[in-house]
């Protein structure tokens, strides 16, 4: 796991990346923003009154410098981002609307990073997932071509990293879903330095069963190939069949994978879930995510039951995917 978030450092240290944390209430938040400015890693956009954040600081024993930061209601360039936020929403917003929507800190934070002014953005520790997620979809919105944003785990055993997808957002993928989940999958794999080969999972290695399941399954590996030519992709695959070299010999013989894959695509979050879980706590690896793909910039989202540690981690992720 070291090795990991050692390579990511080297990635983003001298970047001059900016992240924004929305939750400057929260210790864990503050905790570890001031760790990452401290390391020289980045810049943490701190959201929230300045007091308020600095006595969460004094409190928790670390110092903020390196840190900015910024409280919507006292923002300079508060009315550029209402104009910009109601452009952007196209008329589903007033500008009354905006500036009371921009005091809440998630859409104020992922305006910043709509408009250039951070780099990426993480929350989650006091909110929920539709708190973080709904504004980077009114507002920075899925990548062109990409229909669905979609969430990822890096699982990490000593050296063995693998992709686990779609585990966090899209409930019944159809599938172009599905396509789109494998081709963003394959870029966040790289991004992990893995050379990423994309199984495509069901209950049915190559027709050995047939249903609207399997063939959906069927028809994503044909979309996704089309999408990007240049990514091993196959399926459809049972995961021995896709994971263990002599069981593919006999049940998919010629695939483009052989037992070897290394991104895990799922055909519901349901399996998703249940998959990256099982692996996590019965296989004892670590689960790094979920890490949130196909957006026009990077946002992530934590766990409420977070910890100092995985904010650092998944600031790091963020600002490396912003490269």
């Amino acid at each position: 796991m070291s090795n990991l978030f050692t390579t990511l450092t080297d990635k983003i240290k001298g970047k001059e990346l900016k992240i924004v944390f929305p939750e400057g209430k929260d210790e864990r938040i503050v905790r570890a923003a001031s760790r990452l400015a401290s390391d020289g890693i980045l810049t943490p956009i701190i959201i929230g009154n300045a007091l308020e954040i600095q006595t969460v600081a004094d409190q928790s024993g670390v110092k903020l410098d390196g840190c900015e930061l910024v409280d919507p209601a006292s923002f300079d360039g508060m009315d550029d981002l209402v104009k910009s936020f109601v452009e952007r929403r196209k008329g589903k917003a007033t500008e009354e609307d905006a500036k009371k929507i921009l005091l809440d800190g998630n859409y104020f934070g992922t305006m910043l990073v709509y408009t250039g002014q951070a780099h990426g953005l993480v929350s989650g520790a006091a909110h929920s997932t539709a708190d973080t997620v709904r504004p980077a979809l009114q507002i920075i919105k899925t990548k062109e071509g990409v229909r669905k944003t979609s969430g990822v785990f890096i699982m990490v055993r000593g050296e063995e990293k693998y992709v686990f997808a779609d585990c966090a957002i899209n409930i019944t993928p159809d599938s172009q879903d599905l396509a789109e989940i494998a081709v963003e999958s394959g870029k966040t794999a790289s991004m992990f330095d893995i050379d990423p080969r994309v199984a495509m999972l069901s209950f049915s290695t190559k027709g050995s069963a047939k249903s609207a399941e399997t063939e959906k399954v069927v028809e994503a590996v044909t979309i996704a190939k089309e999408k990007s030519p240049e990514l091993t992709v196959d399926g459809e695959f049972q995961f021995d069949a896709a994971f263990v070299p002599s069981v593919a010999e006999k049940k998919a013989p010629g695939a483009d994978i052989q037992g070897n894959a290394n991104v895990f695509v799922f055909p519901s979050l349901e399996a998703g879930n249940i998959g990256y879980k099982i692996a996590q706590r019965l296989g004892n690896f670590e689960a790094v995510g979920p890490i949130l793909q196909g957006l026009n910039a990077p946002v992530n989202d934590l766990s409420r039951g977070c910890n100092e540690e995985d904010v650092y981690k998944l600031a790091l992720i963020t600002a490396a995917q912003a490269l």
